[in-house]
């Protein structure tokens, strides 16, 4: 492996800005994705240069979800390592309120998204026989998971099945492909829930406070490191101290 090409989709939001400062030096190149709302990103654009290939995609439209993935295969670097956060809205919604609209935008942001991106670049990783895969879950797909979530929870189990399926069909490519399982995390994907659950959420864990994004990192790097290289289709839970 000469150059590693890192690629972040979702990378404007918290976790993504945060673990791309935190690995900056680690990678050749760093390909990040943004739906327009970049501000996360200025200051590491400005510190990177051309090292930082910001690249925008609404993953709602199937259109420019294409145009992404063609975008990424216009640079010339087929990314070796790949973090995957997009998701839909967060917030609690009973399922009788619920359209198939919502359930089909969730699926187009997390799951779409991913199929089409890795179409263009699997074929590319494989032939390298060389990959590193994580992809942002939940700790709903671990767990009996909280009432009023169910579009948010069926991209989730979606994702898992793409994640399990892949790393089973890849793995003697020298593609590794995992999952990670969070609990709450305090971001701002969390602006639409009601306060009094996130605080509830927090006096519930064994640690007295919700997730932090600096908490989900580790794990993050160890699956996109060399030492994670014989752990392949395993959805790995980050409890906060919860039994699950």
């Amino acid at each position: 492996m000469n150059e590693k090409v890192l690629l972040v989709t979702g990378a404007s939001s918290d976790i993504g800005a945060r673990f791309i400062n935190k690995v900056k030096n680690e990678y050749d190149i760093i390909i990040a994705h943004h739906n327009g709302d970049a501000d996360n990103l200025i200051d590491l654009k400005s510190e990177l240069k051309d090292k930082l290939v910001l690249i925008e995609g609404n993953f709602k439209d199937e259109n420019a979800t294409y145009k992404f993935a063609e975008d990424i295969k216009k640079i010339g670097k087929t990314p070796t390592h790949i973090l995957h956060l997009p998701a839909g809205k967060f917030e609690n919604v009973k399922f009788s309120k619920l359209t198939w609209e919502r359930f089909q935008n969730d699926i187009n942001i997390s799951l779409r998204s991913l199929v089409i991106i890795l179409e263009a670049i699997l074929p590319m990783m494989a032939k390298n026989s060389y990959g590193k895969i994580v992809v942002m879950l939940t700790s709903c797909t671990t767990n009996i998971p909280p009432k009023y979530l169910a579009s948010y929870v069926t991209s989730k189990y979606a994702l898992l099945g793409l994640v399990k399926a892949l790393a089973n069909e890849f793995a003697d490519k020298g593609i590794r492909i995992n999952g990670i399982s969070p609990t709450m995390i305090e971001t701002k994907f969390l602006k639409d829930v009601p306060e009094l659950l996130i605080k509830q959420n927090a006096i519930n864990s064994p640690t007295g406070k919700n997730l932090s994004v600096d908490d989900v990192i580790p794990m993050i790097e160890f699956l996109l490191s060399e030492k994670a290289n014989s752990i392949t289709g395993q959805n790995i839970a980050i409890t906060n101290g919860n039994i699950m």
